[in-house]
């Protein structure tokens, strides 16, 4: 019984492998000194591929299904061993079962900050990460550019080959990319995909294809981001209010830079005042007073800047005029209708009798006096 045990252990008969584990992509079928004999078992399941190797040559690749092992189905291995007429004896290969299977959770992300050349903040860095889904497409070419000789190959083993490569086109493709550094957070999707296109081809020369790439998050220094916060505000707040705003951040800030117990009282003070101004600018001035304060009178708004006007008297540009001087002009008939004016904000030079600002002017003009 036990001879006979020991001459069936040389021959093996039946070659499967049984993955349970998450992250191995190569398996070597162990055949320590045992031979795989004529008319063997070759079980082969969905997610795999079996490749034959005969003394460092790649041969027969098997796809899903169960196959007995002839010279009918091992044609390239038939060719390196010379079995011209078939064979009968058994014979020596090694087998390796490559996992074909999406592998998921592969995280990838920038260790250093990337350095992009912005249209409005000029340089800045950022940084990125997220994850990527591959699976074996060319277990051949995966086992002669990758594995080797390796009997068990995990995804930790090229993990760190694969992320550089990543980083390293999401580097150049954003920089290509040439978006507002503001547009990032909203083109997470385009970005994605755009870098998956690039670094396609890369992967598929070892055999590997990227199933999917997603950017989880691009982050910017806090700075930038303030600013973006505030430039995406300005359509909804009044430049003004913006202004007030600003200053009353820069008055408080001054006041914590100031020395002494004086000092400080000062600036809290200021800083105190101009908030209320504030406050009511946004409120539209109705802030309600403690019923023992009398409230107190609105402050009135400033005076506007006098309306001026250039005119071309004689052929040449004089001025500016103020109303007043417009109106003793016109009085001594040296200011008329059809003279041309302009004044900032006009787009060109118009006939005075056309602008509504100067018709009050000529209304207040007696008409010549009959008879002379």
């Amino acid at each position: 019984m036990g001879l006979f045990n020991k001459i069936r252990g040389e021959f093996i008969d039946i070659i499967e492998w049984l993955d349970d584990s998450n992250d191995t992509m190569v398996y070597r079928f162990d055949r320590y000194q045992n031979e795989i004999k004529n008319g063997a078992k070759l079980t082969v399941r969905e997610g795999q591929v079996a490749v034959f190797i005969n003394e460092g040559q790649l041969a027969d690749v098997f796809q899903p299904g169960m196959h007995e092992l002839t010279t009918a189905n091992l044609p390239i291995l038939s060719t390196l061993k010379g079995w011209k007429y078939g064979f009968n004896s058994p014979f020596k290969a090694e087998v390796y079962f490559v996992s074909t299977r999406n592998i998921t959770a592969q995280k990838w992300g920038t260790k250093n900050a990337i350095t992009l050349s912005d249209q409005r903040f000029g340089m800045l860095e950022i940084r990125a990460f997220g994850t990527y889904v591959i699976r074996v497409k060319d277990a051949p070419v995966f086992i002669r550019e990758i594995v080797g000789t390796d009997g068990h190959f995990t995804t930790d083993e090229i993990a760190d080959q694969l992320k550089s490569m990543i980083v390293t086109r999401f580097t150049d493709a954003v920089g290509e990319a040439n978006l507002p550094v503001e547009n990032y957070a909203s083109n997470v999707n385009e970005i994605s995909e755009y870098v998956h296109g690039v670094i396609s081809p890369e992967f598929e020369q070892y055999g590997i294809e990227v199933t999917k790439f997603l950017i989880e998050n691009v982050s910017m220094p806090e700075e930038i981001k303030k600013e973006i916060f505030e430039l995406s505000r300005l359509n909804a707040i009044d430049l003004n209010k913006l202004a007030q705003m600003k200053a009353a951040k820069a008055m408080e800030k001054a006041a914590e830079n100031q020395s002494g117990t004086a000092g400080a009282g000062m600036g809290m003070g200021m800083g105190f005042a101009m908030a209320n101004q504030m406050g009511q600018s946004f409120t539209g001035g109705q802030q309600q007073q403690p019923q023992n304060q009398q409230a107190t009178p609105p402050t009135p708004p400033p005076v506007p800047p006098a309306l001026t006007f250039h005119a071309v008297i004689n052929g040449q540009q004089a001025g500016p005029y103020d109303m007043n001087a417009l109106k003793q002009m016109a009085m001594q008939n040296q200011f008329t209708k059809e003279i041309l004016v302009w004044r900032e904000g006009m787009a060109n030079w118009t006939a005075a009798g056309q602008v509504p600002e100067l018709t009050s002017i000529f209304g207040s003009v007696p008409p010549p006096i009959p008879g002379q």
